[in-house]
């Protein structure tokens, strides 16, 4: 053969191992129709092959020439190799206009436009100079390849291919062949949405290997055979773990007959006549003592015997040890509570001497109150018992005289806290105009938002901080006195003219240098009416929804009460209702002086207890609302007169440690359902499962005679009414509760 012919079996071998394709036909119908019809054939059969001999021989020029343009590309191109060009293929759509039929191929992206116009030269029976390919309506050049033109390895273009002679030569489709081949190449339609689809092209792999046999079956009567289906994908291969797994020899019984012999034959041989045998190694072995089965089990006996003696021996040892670090740790607990109490006692002690020494709130005061009550009833006993006549009258005037002096500094206090706590609450105020709304969301978040209202509060608050500080130089005051007047000059009436005059009077005292302390009042008479300007609605809209008294005089008439101390009509919310009062009486202010003239009673223990209430109920039983009905006075006689102001188990007297929890923990709590416990009784009764295997039958008794006390009690008080499991108390029960009988316990 030679080197020419050698050369064209070559380019035909590469050509004919470049095109494989499939030619997919696509039928777009009108607009209105919108139905796509796709037809697959594959067109390089055995057959096509050898009638394209004759094609092959003229592209062998164009294949070499194409040859010589790969070797001269770009620099990108020249990082390829020649075979991964001519094993990379691309899927091209052509789509033959104006019939608008699809033919999707896999041609290898080395190849140019005019390979690609030849090979449908031949398939479509149309002259290659005819056929004009576009690529978004622009004509591509015979010359250029698939790589050139931006196609990757595996990747898609679509090209429109049309007929410069449409009359002579249109663009038809390809027939499709009366017997079915599996193609290389199929386009399958993917659901991706409710009416969204998506063409993916798929490459189908020819199998090297025959079809594995999985079993099957076979018909009886006809005995044809129905073999298992195999899929193309690889089985994964398991890792070799050098044990034989998946055997039908585990699942087999296999017999096996084996001879048992001793380990070593020997023989003995003795001395005869002709046979010497020596009997210098032989040893001379006696009989030892008889043992009998008796002895032998009396042996292991003991033995076992033994070894459970030091098996009990470290058991017990194990025992005792736990129980050492038991002890220890219940040690180390006991002091340690012991300890914490000391503390929380000190503390206690530290916290009521400081509120006794700095005063602040009207509790503080009242344990002043009720301290120098306690402390006067003592000297008055005293006096009684030690002193006698005109003597008597003496110590009793100086006491008084004491007692009025002792009040008189605490009504100093008093006004001390009240200049301190009346600059707080003017914070305050002014902090909850300025605040943004806020509500949360279904998830969770807080949501803020400023509103122009709470916006310009904001803005007063800010500027009645800087008024009111003390710290600022010459030119800083100067500075927040000029906005000060500026702010209050968008409205023009009395109260702004006369902050303005004095805000001119401070600047010319200023101007003169003027000290300080000479300026006090003057800053003072300034910040008191700029609060005035704040205070009012029509400066600052957002004021109005925290004034105490109404703007509208028709709403003056509304929940108004006349006091009988004071004889002052006042706000519903400036009257203290008890739970069981039907009318209107003395106001806060009214109760507060009365409580401090005469009673001088302290609340601020059973508040404590209250609030303890209040908090445990809210975490068990969210809905509860016995607890929010009652008040310091109701509470006050549930502890001091029911319970006797001491724990029901221990008797401890201290009110600080007390608390009330519940009797029997299932239900709800209430004055019927409470008992009044220490700490750590509470803890520990809250844990018990059976009260009435837990405590003795006196202290249930008691108990229960307690409840029936509170449920009469209470019953009386209309809102406590309607959460009364039994309406009505029996006489009889109560009879039987209140009677002290003898309790004979029977001895085994």
């Amino acid at each position: 053969m030679s080197e020419p012919e050698s050369e064209t079996v070559s380019h035909e071998a590469n050509f004919a191992a470049m095109l494989q394709e499939v030619i997919q036909t696509e039928v777009h119908e009108d607009d209105d129709d919108k139905s796509t019809h796709e037809l697959e054939v594959d067109v390089c059969t055995a057959t096509d092959m050898l009638s394209q001999e004759e094609s092959f021989a003229e592209l062998n020029k164009d294949q070499r020439h194409q040859d010589e343009i790969n070797q001269q590309g770009s620099e990108s191109n020249q990082t390829l190799s020649s075979s991964d060009v001519g094993s990379s293929t691309a899927t091209v759509k052509i789509l033959l206009m104006p019939e608008r039929h699809m033919i999707t191929v896999a041609f290898t992206i080395g190849l140019t436009i005019l390979d690609l116009k030849k090979h449908f030269s031949f398939e479509l029976r149309v002259p290659s100079d005819i056929i004009q390919i576009t690529l978004d309506e622009k004509i591509v050049d015979d010359d250029q390849t698939l790589m050139d033109i931006g196609v990757q390895p595996h990747g898609m273009i679509q090209f429109e291919m049309s007929s410069l002679d449409p009359g002579n030569y249109p663009m038809r489709p390809v027939k499709p062949q009366q017997e079915y081949n599996m193609p290389d190449v199929i386009t399958v339609r993917v659901q991706t949405d409710t009416d969204l689809y998506q063409d993916v092209v798929v490459e189908i792999e020819r199998a090297t290997r025959g079809k594995a046999f999985l079993g099957g079956y076979r018909h009886k009567v006809t005995k044809a055979e129905y073999h298992h289906a195999a899929v193309q994908t690889m089985p994964k291969k398991r890792l070799d773990r050098g044990v034989e797994m998946f055997s039908r020899d585990t699942q087999t019984v296999e017999f096996k007959n084996q001879a048992q012999q001793c380990s070593k034959n020997a023989s003995t041989q003795m001395t005869k006549i002709g046979c010497y045998v020596s009997n210098v190694e032989d040893k001379l072995i006696t009989p030892g003592t008889y043992i009998t089965a008796g002895e032998y089990h009396s042996k292991r006996l003991r033995a076992v015997i033994t070894i459970q003696s030091y098996v009990r021996r470290w058991l017990a040892k194990c025992f005792t040890n736990s129980l050492r670090h038991a002890k220890e740790q219940r040690l180390a607990w006991l002091e340690n509570e012991r300890r914490r109490k000391k503390e929380e006692k000190e503390q206690q002690i530290r916290d009521e001497y400081h509120r006794r020494m700095n005063p602040v709130s009207k509790a503080d005061f009242d344990l002043l109150y009720n301290a120098l009550k306690k402390w006067r009833m003592e000297e008055v006993e005293r006096i009684n018992v030690t002193l006698s006549g005109a003597e008597r009258k003496a110590a009793l005037c100086a006491l008084l005289e004491q007692e009025t002096q002792f009040i008189s500094s605490i009504e100093r206090h008093r006004m001390a806290a009240g200049t301190r706590n009346q600059d707080k609450a003017i914070q305050a105020f002014l902090n909850k105009c300025a605040e943004p709304k806020k509500w949360r969301a279904f998830d969770g978040k807080v949501t803020q938002m400023d509103t122009e209202f709470t916006i310009r509060a904001k803005e007063l608050r800010d500027l009645y901080s800087s008024i009111t500080q003390a710290q600022f130089t010459k030119d800083e005051r100067l500075d927040v006195l000029l906005t000060l007047k500026h702010t209050v000059k968008e409205h023009k009436c009395k109260l702004t003219q006369d902050i303005v005059d004095l805000i001119d009077r401070e600047v010319d005292l200023l101007m003169r240098g003027v000290k300080k302390s000479n300026l006090e009042g003057l800053r003072k008479r300034i910040a008191t009416l700029f609060l005035q300007y704040i205070k009012n609605p029509a400066f600052n809209p957002q004021v109005s929804k925290f004034l105490q008294v109404p703007q509208d005089p028709a709403d003056l008439k509304k929940n108004i009460y006349l006091c009988r101390g004071c004889n002052e009509y006042q706000s519903s919310t400036d009257f203290s209702l008890k739970t069981n009062a039907t009318a209107v009486g003395f106001c806060r202010r009214c109760l507060d002086l009365d409580n401090e003239a005469r009673r001088r009673e302290d609340f601020s223990l059973y508040k404590n207890i209250l609030r303890c209430l209040r908090e445990s109920e809210a975490e068990c039983s969210p809905e509860a609302k016995i607890t929010y009905l009652l008040q310091e006075q109701d509470l006050r006689y549930l502890v001091d007169v029911l319970w006797g102001a001491q724990s029901a188990l221990s008797g401890w007297k201290d009110l600080h440690d007390l608390l009330l929890v519940r009797w029997k923990k299932h239900l709800d709590w209430s004055p019927w359902n409470c008992v009044l416990l220490t700490k750590d009784e509470a803890d520990a009764h809250l844990k018990l499962e059976n009260i009435e295997k837990a405590y003795d039958v006196v202290v249930i008794r008691n108990v229960k005679q307690k409840h029936a006390l509170a449920r009469k009690y209470f019953s009386q008080i209309p809102a406590m009414a309607e959460c009364l499991h039994d309406a009505e108390i029996q006489p009889t029960a109560l009879s039987n509760l209140l009677v002290s009988k003898p309790i004979t316990k029977e001895t085994k």
